[in-house]
């Protein structure tokens, strides 16, 4: 097999053990599904076992599959100790910074790693954005050196460190009845069409959170999966919402109603979160810096890692 398996192959097939997809893995990876095949097909041939079995639309690893994929992943953990030792001997003049970033932090995580990558344009930096689920299963396996998150895991070991506000407002279309008013009770703003983010969002548990204290429901007319279609919503006149003010950042002025809601907006963070058990490169150690010495506002009181239930003190 170690002549005939190429680390490029692994790769690919590490990301498809990952994301449970050959055309997931494909995108991810910038190759044709052709040679995903292709290469998985050479990868197959070489270990002489099924690494793959469907079942019904689904793709599964095979007993074997599961095997390799963890020796694949540590592999790659090797190379990237390998790579960190370099790093180290180098300081920030190379090296790698892989990120992660639930699908709502993509309103600023680009912008805070263009930031850091003008100041080190020999760092080569990625950044994947997807959804939840996806950013605890690259977490649980130690994929990435950080991930963005607005609530850290509580069933994984990790480090998380508050990095920006994260404050959560009610949003209406400009010309809502409400729009305008001063201090609007929870108990009027509970009566409106509620459109919220799917079941287990932290912005959604947040909110609900929020109406229990008070012992009120939120009955929600629609449960949108993204942000960018809860706005569109919004705009047609289907009903309210609450989101991360952050989700405003490529709208224009004007655009949404903030409505003045008593206890909004409700006060959150946004964390770099990464697994307790990692030791981070300079890279990753000097981008996290990077982003605590950040002009942040009086009010966010970050001052360090933060214990986090279901993280290391």
């Amino acid at each position: 097999m170690r002549h005939h398996t190429t680390f490029r192959q692994l790769e690919i097939f590490e990301a498809i053990a990952r994301l449970g997809s050959f055309t997931r893995a494909s995108e991810e990876l910038f190759l044709t599904q052709p040679t995903v095949s292709m290469q998985i097909k050479k990868l197959t041939e070489a270990v002489g076992v099924p690494l793959f079995e469907q079942i019904g639309k689904k793709i599964h690893l095979t007993p074997d599959g599961q095997e390799l994929a963890q020796a694949s992943r540590e592999i790659f953990g090797i190379m990237d100790r390998y790579v960190m030792s370099v790093a180290e001997r180098r300081g920030l003049k190379q090296g790698q910074l892989r990120l992660t970033a639930i699908t709502t932090a993509s309103y600023f995580a680009p912008r805070l790693l263009g930031e850091f990558a003008r100041l080190h344009p020999g760092i080569d930096v990625s950044l994947r954005v997807t959804n939840k689920e996806q950013v605890l299963a690259g977490m649980a396996d130690n994929l990435d050196d950080l991930y963005f998150v607005g609530q850290p895991p509580e069933d994984i070991d990790v480090v998380a460190t508050p990095i920006m506000d994260n404050p959560i407002i009610v949003l209406a279309a400009p010309d809502h009845p409400l729009a305008g008013a001063k201090k609007i009770p929870l108990e009027r703003i509970a009566k409106e069409p509620w459109l919220m983010r799917e079941k287990g969002s932290g912005t959604r548990n947040a909110i609900e959170r929020m109406f229990a204290g008070q012992s009120l429901n939120l009955h929600p007319r629609l449960e949108l999966g993204s942000n960018e279609a809860i706005k569109q919503a919004i705009l047609a006149g289907l009903g309210i919402s609450a989101l991360s003010r952050h989700a405003l950042a490529l709208n224009q002025p004007g655009q949404f109603a903030e409505l003045d809601v008593e206890g909004f907006p409700i006060l959150r963070h946004w964390y770099a979160v990464y697994p307790a058990g990692r030791q981070l490169s300079v890279v990753a150690r000097a981008f996290l810096d990077h982003l605590l010495g950040r002009d942040k506002p009086a009010s966010s009181g970050l001052d360090g890692p933060k214990p986090v239930s279901g993280s290391r003190p």
